[in-house]
């Protein structure tokens, strides 16, 4: 849901200056509020970071789960009045740690996770696939958990996200950008 329009832009500096903890993303300018997340869905995302996370202790890559700004965009020299697109993943995966900073992350994460809800359905797949692609994420998991799947999207070399693999709740998924990591799906989708 759209917040009511007292500004034709909002920017990264917005959300610098707004007190309080809503969840609101910017999308080329426009905020978006974020409903709080459902119990299966924080559950989904705990156990998809936990795997993730000890996969990835004591090396470079580090997993970050959401609310965790990530500033696709961000050009060297902007201010944060020229930032018109901050997301939240629900996890996000970083191997190159100049992108880290005080705020989350500048420019595009190798891996995105998004755990689809029915608010959220049409946004993570049209919206936010656009932009990750854009950015050049290099990996995207879009997590049904109503179907107990997992579609996995990688970069292509014409620059598309395509879908990879669909994975169901009985087998064990790939992380393609992390050599040898694997998220067993059974312990994901529980319910």
């Amino acid at each position: 849901m759209a917040l009511p329009a007292k500004k034709a832009r909002y920017t990264f500096a917005d959300i610098l200056s707004w007190e309080g903890n809503e969840r609101i993303e910017i999308i080329n300018g426009e905020a978006f509020m974020m409903a709080a997340p459902s119990r299966i869905h924080q559950e989904i995302c705990f156990e998809m970071g936990r795997q993730l996370g000890n996969y990835l202790e004591g090396k470079q890559c580090k997993a970050y789960p959401a609310p965790f700004g990530v500033r696709l965009f961000q050009r060297a020299g902007d201010s944060p009045e020229d930032v018109d697109t901050i997301v939240e993943p629900d996890i996000s995966v970083i191997c190159d740690r100049s992108k880290l900073d005080q705020y989350g992350c500048n420019g595009a994460p190798d891996l995105v996770i998004e755990v689809l809800s029915p608010s959220t359905q049409r946004h993570d797949q049209l919206v936010k696939l656009n932009l990750y692609q854009r950015a050049g994420v290099r990996e995207y998991w879009i997590v049904d958990p109503e179907n107990k799947t997992v579609r996995v999207m990688l970069q292509s070399g014409n620059g598309f996200l395509q879908t990879h693999e669909i994975y169901r709740q009985e087998e064990v998924a790939k992380v393609n950008v992390l050599d040898g990591c694997f998220v067993e799906l059974g312990k994901v989708f529980t319910e």
